[in-house]
């Protein structure tokens, strides 16, 4: 079943649910639609699989019902820049539940919908279960991806009059130089950014992990750490470095913790299908069907 639900800002999302009714529900922030042509190709150079959103949903729907939808392709095409904050994710989170009919879901969310996933869990009672991919669930970092998300708008706000010759140069990943890679998004795609982590800048992760009463799993690829060159601030953004660090702590908290291992196994390589399934589909029947 797919539908049209309208959010919080008035903004339209296709949402979809499928799989097995009689069994229990995961929310999947994924666009199940799978890319083609020279689109894939340019995916695939950057480590992406073009059939993500759809090895998603249809690795877990032949045991979980899946309420599946692309938030961050909303939120890029209908960006909310003044008003992407927490608790606005949330209520649009809860909404597309409401829409569905979905009473009590697990969640599944990755890099800063992971993050996403967590403001979800302490603010509503409706979480089965919690899966944090690629981000931190203590010592997040938050102050560190301000200062990206900042230097990437105030790029974006500079770069308006990029030709659109300038825009469509394919440029293959080896050949890309961080330091002095030009951000070509919409001012508006990147402030809605700057929004969000300026609205979680005062978030204390450590102290609500006793409202959490749900099975949890976090985890991260072995290479997941991103240095970022002077045009993102000069900052490190070690999410495997952060898990290592407070796995003691993390699993004493109640927290499953998986370092996935493999050779370029980066914050990119991590997301994929092919490494995240195996991982988090036996994770779900253990929490939620045993």
């Amino acid at each position: 079943m797919n539908k049209i639900v309208k959010l919080n800002d008035g903004s339209e999302i296709e949402v979809g649910l499928t799989g097995n009714s009689n069994n229990k529900s995961i929310m999947l922030p994924i666009a199940k639609k799978s890319v083609y042509g020279q689109a894939a190709k340019t995916l695939k150079l950057w480590g992406m699989d073009p059939e993500l959103g759809n090895k998603f949903v249809e690795g877990l729907s032949d045991t979980f019902q899946v309420v599946f939808f692309d938030y961050e392709g909303l939120r890029l095409e209908h960006p909310n820049e003044d008003n992407l904050t927490p608790e606005t994710i949330v209520k649009d989170f809860l909404l597309i539940a409401d829409e569905l009919k979905v009473e009590k879901f697990g969640y599944y969310g990755y890099s800063w919908l992971a993050l996403a996933g967590l403001q979800l869990a302490i603010r509503t009672n409706r979480l089965e279960c919690l899966i944090m991919g690629g981000f931190p669930p203590i010592e997040g970092p938050y102050k560190e991806m301000m200062t990206v998300t900042n230097k990437t708008f105030e790029q974006a706000l500079n770069n308006q009059d990029l030709s659109e010759a300038d825009h469509s140069e394919q440029i293959l990943p080896e050949e890309i130089d961080w330091d002095n890679i030009q951000v070509q998004m919409n001012p508006d795609q990147t402030k809605q950014f700057v929004t969000m982590y300026k609205n979680l800048l005062p978030f204390q992760d450590k102290k609500v992990q006793d409202r959490l009463h749900i099975p949890r799993l976090t985890f991260a690829g072995e290479e997941d750490t991103i240095i970022y060159g002077e045009n993102f601030g000069n900052v490190s953004v070690d999410v495997v470095g952060l898990i290592k660090k407070n796995k003691r702590e993390l699993e004493q908290l109640g927290w499953d913790v998986e370092i996935v291992e493999g050779v370029g196994m980066d914050h990119t390589k991590a997301m994929q299908p092919a490494a995240v399934l195996p991982l988090i589909k036996p994770w779900l029947i253990k929490n939620l069907l045993s």
